[in-house]
This record gives C-alpha cells, sequence and structure tokens, in this order.
C-alpha cells in the first residue's frame, strides 16, 4: 500500500506529468493507493471539484485513524515546531497517519523532507 499526498493529488488531477504522477498510476492500477483521510478533506473542501471526480475519490481505500493518532501527531509537530521548523498541522496529520500504517508517502511538497528527518515517514 503507497499513501498519497494532496500535492501530488492535485496535480494528477490536473494531468500533469512526474514521477509522482507515474506513481499514482501504478498504485492505482495495481489498487495499492490509500488517500489518507486528511488528503480526502483537503481535496474535496475545493468548491470547484467536479460532483465524479469527488466520487471516484471517495471510492479510493482508506484507512481507520488509530488511537492516539491526535495525540502523536501533535507531539511530530511539536518536535518539528521546536527546532524552529514549519509544520502545518494538515501535513503533520498526514505524516502521522503514514507513520502509524507503515505507508510511503507519494507527494510533491518538499515541506515532508523535514517529518522523514525527524520520523519513520518514508517518502517516495
Amino acid at each position: 500500500m503507497i499513501a498519497v499526498d494532496t500535492s501530488s493529488l492535485v496535480e494528477f488531477l490536473k494531468g500533469s506529468p512526474g514521477r509522482d504522477i507515474d506513481l499514482i498510476e501504478v498504485a492505482l492500477a495495481e489498487k495499492n493507493l490509500i488517500l489518507p483521510p486528511i488528503v480526502l478533506a483537503e481535496i474535496i473542501s475545493d468548491p470547484k471539484l467536479k460532483t465524479e471526480i469527488k466520487e471516484t475519490l471517495q471510492s479510493i481505500p482508506s484507512l481507520q485513524i488509530k488511537d492516539g493518532f491526535w495525540v502523536r501527531a501533535g507531539q511530530l509537530r511539536a518536535i518539528l515546531l521546536g527546532k524552529g521548523r514549519k509544520a502545518r498541522l494538515g501535513d503533520a496529520l498526514i505524516a502521522q497517519f503514514c507513520v502509524d500504517y507503515n505507508l510511503p508517502l507519494i507527494s510533491r511538497d518538499s515541506d515532508f523532507l523535514i517529518y522523514a528527518k525527524n520520523s519513520k515517514l518514508k517518502l517516495l
């Protein structure tokens, strides 16, 4: 299983090229793609998103948030903030979700590099 971040998923939906897009296509074809609940919420928050895309995204498998998730996500974010690093809440939630399930993350967002350096997050 492989998770995808909002940054890559948005570019995939636009039809943009890239290594991350190739990885998404392979994961979809192999039915290996997981959509973290936070990413789903971010994407469907777009008021211009077409209904058929929303329905398609909702059909991509997800996993439930594990017990203690919110505390672990807050602790992970605190580590980065304590080092004076940028740590957006959404990114912290996505990173912790992936760590909890040992899922590699497809992302264009370089902000995840600091999460990978300070946790068990694996980036593709």
